[in-house]
């Protein structure tokens, strides 16, 4: 099989993946809450290997997607043009979300697009619960990502975060716990809002927006976590 290049079609960076799948890694996901009925068993590294080699082709990302195959899926992802992106196509990858891992990793295209904002909100009053995972996904990946967003837009989140603290589904927990805890260690600033809501919820009668809180308590109080973000702030 020839190497591949920027010149690769989509079948052909296909066939590759089909090539270099292993069914050992593909069972192995399964321990990480993963779903496999549409995995090869290609390990991330080497799927931004592959996304890198390839390069941006935003009409071939799309052929990718249509795939199927979650590698192909979360290459796609990489190698799309996010000026181009639209919210209509936000909405139609993130309906055939199954599984937290390509979530997250598309999450990371939506934030850069011009309508990662009006989708966090579409997408957290979405009750699919991959969809909505998307949206808190979003909201972590955006206080790395958006390093020149005003702090004001990230605390818009935290009234969101509190909405949905209650949401039982493990995979929508975890990520409004992972939003709660990225905005805290984003600034000084940012921390004490945070650190409310946690200690907040810390204290609500709901078991599921306990352990929301208290998780991100823990971690916002935590002295190592302190001293980066003071560091980060000097």
């Amino acid at each position: 099989m020839a190497e591949l290049s920027p010149q690769s079609s989509a079948d052909e960076i296909v066939a590759h993946l089909r090539l270099v799948g292993s069914e050992e890694n593909r069972l192995g996901m399964l321990r990480y809450g993963i779903r496999i009925e549409r995995a090869l068993g290609i390990p991330h590294g080497v799927q931004r290997q592959i996304a890198r080699k390839i390069k941006r082709n935003h009409e071939r990302a799309f052929e990718l997607w249509e795939s199927g195959i979650m590698e192909a899926q979360f290459i796609a992802s990489v190698t799309a043009d996010p000026n181009r992106f639209s919210a209509a196509n936000a909405r139609q990858w993130a309906s055939s979300f199954d599984s937290w891992d390509i979530v997250d990793g598309v999450s990371d295209l939506f934030v850069d697009t011009d309508a990662w904002r009006e989708l966090i909100d579409e997408f957290a009053a979405d009750e699919r619960e991959f969809v909505r995972r998307t949206a808190f996904a979003m909201m972590a990946w955006s206080v790395v990502h958006r390093k020149k967003e005003p702090e004001a837009t990230f605390l818009t989140f935290l009234p969101i975060i509190e909405a949905h603290a209650t949401d039982d589904r493990n995979f929508v927990k975890k990520a409004v716990n992972w939003a709660l805890r990225s905005i805290g260690k984003r600034s000084m600033a940012m921390h004490g809002a945070a650190l409310a809501v946690a200690e907040r919820l810390a204290w609500s009668t709901d078991k599921t927006a306990r352990w929301n809180g208290r998780n991100a308590v823990k971690e916002l109080t935590d002295a190592k976590t302190l001293a980066r973000i003071a560091a980060r702030n000097v």
